[in-house]
């Protein structure tokens, strides 16, 4: 199911929501409406929870259905929160510290940044239980917001390669394609959340802008929030 939905005004959604298949890590004061659209159409369980003291959790944290990967600033009344959920968590001890912005993963695999260091890559493998493929998109770093991607698919920026696609489609074994949401918005990552369920997008994506996702991220109706 496809959403559009806004945080008490704010688009950046990816920015402050980490997802996967299970579950979705927000920030405390998410409002009610948004987290039942979370649960209902989202199919997750909701954990209420900063990460590093920040509301930022789709900044600082990326996961899959195996485990999730977060700021090495992270609380430990943080950490506690996310284990007594249930989820396998780990740090990476690096001094790029966003990694929900430079890690893009799915269940079949990940691509991080050349700007994580070794140690962190192995910590990402181990984790996530996937195989990790050092890489950009488009020249940059930030492929955490310059891409949405689930189980089913993916949505790039749309000035993204051909070998870009083939890079993603290679890594995370899914379809890749490119799009915009919130009415041009091209930081796709940064601006929606999607798992293998849904996903939601910004309050004024057009119609085209949500069949292009549709598309991409393998779903096949939507709906306004």
């Amino acid at each position: 199911m496809l959403k559009r939905a806004n945080l008490s005004g704010n688009p950046n959604l990816g920015v402050y929501i980490s997802i996967t298949d299970q579950i979705a890590i927000v920030p405390l004061n998410l409002s009610q409406d948004n987290e039942a659209t979370l649960i209902e159409d989202l199919n997750v369980d909701v954990v209420k929870t900063t990460i590093s003291g920040s509301n930022l959790a789709g900044a600082l944290s990326v996961g899959n259905s195996n485990g999730l990967i977060v700021s090495p600033h992270v609380l430990d009344r943080e950490l506690s929160i996310l284990k007594s959920a249930g989820i396998n968590v780990s740090q990476i001890n690096d001094k790029y510290t966003a990694a929900g912005n430079i890690i893009l993963a799915n269940d079949y695999g990940a691509i991080a940044s050349p700007l994580l260091s070794k140690r962190s890559i192995k910590t990402i493998e181990d984790t996530l239980d996937v195989e990790v493929v050092r890489s950009s998109i488009l020249n940059m770093d930030i492929i955490g917001s310059i891409a949405t991607t689930t189980n089913k698919g993916t949505l790039l920026h749309r000035e993204a390669s051909e070998e870009d696609i083939d890079l993603v489609e290679d890594v995370l074994k899914v379809h890749a394609d490119l799009g915009t949401v919130g009415r041009g918005i091209a930081l796709v990552g940064a601006c929606s959340i999607s798992n293998s369920n849904g996903a939601l997008v910004p309050e004024n994506t057009t119609g085209p802008e949500m069949a292009r996702l549709e598309e991409a991220l393998g779903f096949t109706d939507f709906d306004d929030y």
